[in-house]
């Protein structure tokens, strides 16, 4: 990663849903944080994507940190088929 780079980046911070604790690195889009960010993951086995919205962002020791919750209503469902184990 080049000295370029590392200020063209961000933490995003998930504080809710599927991937509630996760932290992900991403580019910054002109300059600026994404306010959406659609994350696929695998739950039970199965790939899901998982929509997040922005709720706000704050700089903690130089580095920019952004804070998504989850956007149930536009995600895959998260539903476990116990049936089936």
């Amino acid at each position: 990663m080049s000295a370029d780079t590392v200020g063209a980046q961000y933490v995003a911070e998930f504080i809710d849903g599927p991937l509630e604790g996760e932290f992900d690195h991403r580019a910054l889009v002109g300059g600026k944080p994404e306010q959406r960010v659609g994350m696929v993951a695998a739950v039970d086995g199965l790939e899901s994507l998982f929509w997040y919205d922005a709720v706000d962002e704050r700089e903690v020791a130089g580095e920019l940190r952004v804070r998504f919750s989850f956007d149930a209503g536009d995600s895959d469902p998260v539903e476990s088929d116990d049936e089936n184990d």
